[in-house]
């Protein structure tokens, strides 16, 4: 679907104009946006807008880092819209110029429908291609606070819920939040090195004119950026709690079995001599032999773990 505002010289918004007219003198400037396009609908970036056939490329290789490009008489950027379904990025491609704005993506965009309603509402005094890219530019960044702020929520529930959930389900919800985190790093990290890039670059005019914006856009990065890795440190300390769950329970496990193994082994020996029958073995024709054989493992047993529990090797079941 391709949907287009224009703005007048008389300050009126028309919508979906012939292309031919498009440049036509009366308009100010315009906005077209390539939602999902179909290839017929592609091939008019080269066909109507004729813009360089890399940026072209770029706009159909997914997915690219975010970035700006330079050509003759108008902009090239590349963002990335955060998925809150699969945390993987969205690529929204613009071309700018004084005249113009172009946006470009092969799935639904969130950030362009609601600055497209905006620009409706607002009308087209409050707004000028450079503006309508600082407030998409926005909206993809306050779009990522969302997702964050439930995970983290997610993450203190599962704290809090630790006592009443098995350790292995509860590891099993917190590597794939990490593994969302993770995903979420990757769109957030390069989208705010493009801010910096753009502040750091004097000679562009759309940045230099709304540079407070575009610093508090940046800054709603930084704490992205800081948000995320909060979230993956208290991850990494619950994956070592669960970690130290599990090598204290193996060691008592392994502790049990060497108690039980350890008390058998004389008793083994035992039953074992006397379990091989030689016709000269007095005990064997003693009345009261079995007695005290018995008595003796009994002893030797009670000995033993009284040895063991001096020693403190059965603090460790409690």
């Amino acid at each position: 679907m391709i949907r287009s505002i224009a703005v007048t010289r008389d300050k009126k918004i028309r919508k979906d104009l012939p292309y031919q007219e498009l440049n036509s003198p009366d308009i100010i400037w315009y906005w077209v946006d390539f939602s999902v396009p179909t290839d017929a609908e592609s091939n008019k970036l080269g066909e109507i807008f004729h813009f360089h056939p890399l940026a072209i490329e770029d706009c159909f290789h997914f997915l690219q880092r975010p970035k700006l490009d330079e050509y003759d008489g108008y902009h090239f950027l590349v963002l990335h819209e955060l998925n809150h379904e699969t945390f993987v990025s969205d690529e929204l491609d613009i071309f700018l110029s004084d005249r113009y704005v172009i946006t470009f993506h092969l799935e639904e965009s969130m950030a362009a429908d609601h600055v497209w309603q905006r620009v409706i509402c607002e009308g087209p005094a409050e707004n000028t291609p450079s503006k309508i890219v600082y407030h998409l530019i926005d909206k993809l960044v306050d779009d990522y606070f969302p997702p964050l702020y439930k995970m983290e929520d997610r993450l203190n529930e599962i704290e809090d819920e630790e006592s009443h959930k098995s350790p292995q389900t509860m590891i099993n919800e917190v590597f794939d939040i990490r593994s969302d985190l993770l995903r979420t790093r990757r769109t957030i990290a390069p989208m705010r090195d493009l801010i910096y890039r753009l502040l750091s670059i004097q000679k562009l005019d759309f940045v230099q004119e709304q540079r407070a914006y575009f610093n508090d856009i940046y800054d709603h990065l930084l704490k992205l950026t800081e948000l995320v890795d909060s979230n993956r440190e208290l991850t990494s300390d619950m994956r070592d709690s669960y970690e130290s769950i599990n090598s204290n329970r193996m060691n008592a496990i392994m502790m049990t079995l060497t108690i039980v193994s350890t008390i058998f082994i004389p008793l083994t020996f035992i039953a074992g001599v006397y379990g091989m029958n030689f016709a000269h073995m007095p005990e064997l024709h003693w009345k009261y032999g079995y007695l005290a054989v018995m008595l003796l493992m009994a002893i030797i047993a009670l000995v033993m773990l009284w040895r063991f529990k001096r020693k403190g090797w059965f603090n460790i079941f409690k």
